[in-house]
């Protein structure tokens, strides 16, 4: 009964790896009168296309590191008043964007706060010019950084 249930296990992983590399081939494929789509990407995202994303032990989402941008909001000398700055300038962003990651930490000879996780820099300018639009952070600028991609 194992082997059976194994075997079937089996099957349905295969089918589903093809089903999903069959998307991406199929948008690949170049048909008369219609555009060219190129993908460009890692072989291990296409590994990881249709299949599900293990869980850490207490139940959390798995994270990897990878480099991409965030938009800096804050940049202040080694300070106490810089680090109150940083912090304070982090609690307005939560503020205004909820749903972004803010990040503030002291990265020798000063103290940052950045926020958000962004593959593209398109991503990045697009909430940098949200955050410069609501008046209160002026002085944002993207960097490329160390990002958190949540699978």
């Amino acid at each position: 009964m194992r082997k059976v249930y194994l075997l079937l296990l089996l099957i349905v992983g295969s089918f589903t790896s093809l089903a999903a590399q069959d998307i991406v081939r199929s948008l690949e494929e170049r048909v008369p009168g219609q555009g060219v789509v190129i993908i460009h990407q890692d072989p291990s995202i296409a590994a990881l296309i249709g299949t599900e994303h293990a869980m850490g032990e207490s139940g959390e989402r798995k994270v990897i590191q990878t480099n991409g941008y965030r938009v800096q909001v804050y940049a202040g000398p080694n300070s106490r008043v810089a680090r109150n700055e940083a912090e304070q300038m982090a609690a307005k962003v939560k503020e205004y964007f909820p749903q972004l990651h803010v990040y503030t930490s002291f990265v020798s000879p000063r103290w940052l706060c950045r926020v958000g996780d962004f593959r593209s820099i398109e991503e990045a300018d697009a909430m940098m010019r949200q955050l410069r639009a609501t008046g209160v952070f002026k002085e944002v600028i993207i960097v490329k950084d160390q990002v958190s991609i949540h699978l």
